[in-house]
């Protein structure tokens, strides 16, 4: 070996050849993608920059600015996200924690692989299911829950005879995001250290206090992390709330069961934009802005919890 080199065509720092060729694919790569997130955010921000500065006249439903159009769009983004993470993160958990910890072995193979196949179902079809057999199955019940319940805020009001309602909206998102969290929670979940479980069990811990001693706590950050990414998904949504939620321009309300509802960012950009033209297609990019910035925030949030959590992750 010559002096100051290394095995195999080494350079002087003891780097293989197959090192620097892996360590170069994946710096490029890594550039590649901040590449283009950034060419998005630019283009986003030049294409609607416009409709930010544009007056009444110019922008779609006769609103009088731009805030004026999305800040109900982003009420009703956030507010369907957060209802179908109220839904779908604890049954997420719930499956995931009864595949990985109580079914048999023969069992659970196919019963992860079962949830799996649900992510691959297009968002299309949870949108026809949602508007001709699950909105008209939740008709009765919301009039149920109005006639019982109507005094409490959020069950005010004149129920919908349709059920195309937010609610049922945030229901389907639900069930969509529900096997990307699960998939998540599952992997997390495998690889909590056997020595920790055995522990647990030996000091007599029943199987439901072992799941709280030792696998949520080690399980914490990467439950988040699969609750993020369904947030995304949530957020990001497009023809299934499209399909389901019959909206109404300009509204801010927290009530669920009314046929009166707030529209999203993703829904409103996808049922607009064939038929727009001029200030209305920017005016629509800038609502595409400003889903971008409220994605990347949920994200940045959600990288300092998992950060907090693990610390010298």
């Amino acid at each position: 070996m010559a002096p100051g080199g290394s095995l195999r065509g080494g350079n002087k720092n003891g780097e293989r050849a197959g090192d620097r060729a892996a360590r170069s694919i994946a710096t490029a790569a890594g550039a590649t993608i901040l590449v283009a997130l950034a060419g998005v955010g630019i283009f986003l921000l030049a294409r609607g920059l416009p409709a930010l500065r544009a007056g009444e006249g110019d922008l779609p439903d006769g609103a009088t600015n731009f805030w004026q159009l999305a800040g109900p769009l982003a009420f009703g983004s956030i507010w369907a996200a957060a209802l179908a993470l109220l839904f779908a993160v604890p049954v997420a958990v719930a499956v995931a924690l009864f595949i990985t910890m109580y079914a048999p072995r023969r069992f659970a193979g196919p019963l992860g692989a079962i949830v799996d196949l649900l992510a691959a179902i297009p968002s299309v079809v949870y949108g026809l299911w949602g508007l001709m057999v699950f909105a008209p199955l939740t008709a009765g019940l919301y009039g149920w829950l109005g006639d019982r319940v109507g005094w409490f805020p959020l069950f005010a009001g004149k129920t919908s005879a349709t059920g195309r309602t937010i609610l049922t909206a945030a229901l389907v998102l639900a069930i969509m995001v529900l096997p990307i969290i699960a998939s998540v929670c599952r992997e997390v979940f495998i690889q909590t250290p056997t020595l920790s479980v055995e522990a647990a069990l030996a000091l007599g811990a029943t199987r439901w206090e072992m799941i709280r001693m030792a696998v949520f706590p080690f399980a914490r950050s990467g439950i988040v992390s699969g609750a993020m990414l369904g947030l995304g998904r949530a957020l990001g949504e497009t023809m299934a709330v499209a399909m389901v939620l019959s909206p109404t321009p300009f509204l801010m309300t927290f009530r669920l069961l009314n046929s009166t509802n707030p529209n999203t960012i993703a829904a409103s950009i996808a049922q607009n934009f064939p038929e727009a033209y001029g200030m209305e297609v920017n005016a629509l990019i800038g609502l595409g802005l400003l889903l971008f910035a409220i994605t990347f925030a949920v994200n940045y949030l959600a990288r300092r919890v998992v950060a907090r959590a693990h610390p010298g992750g």
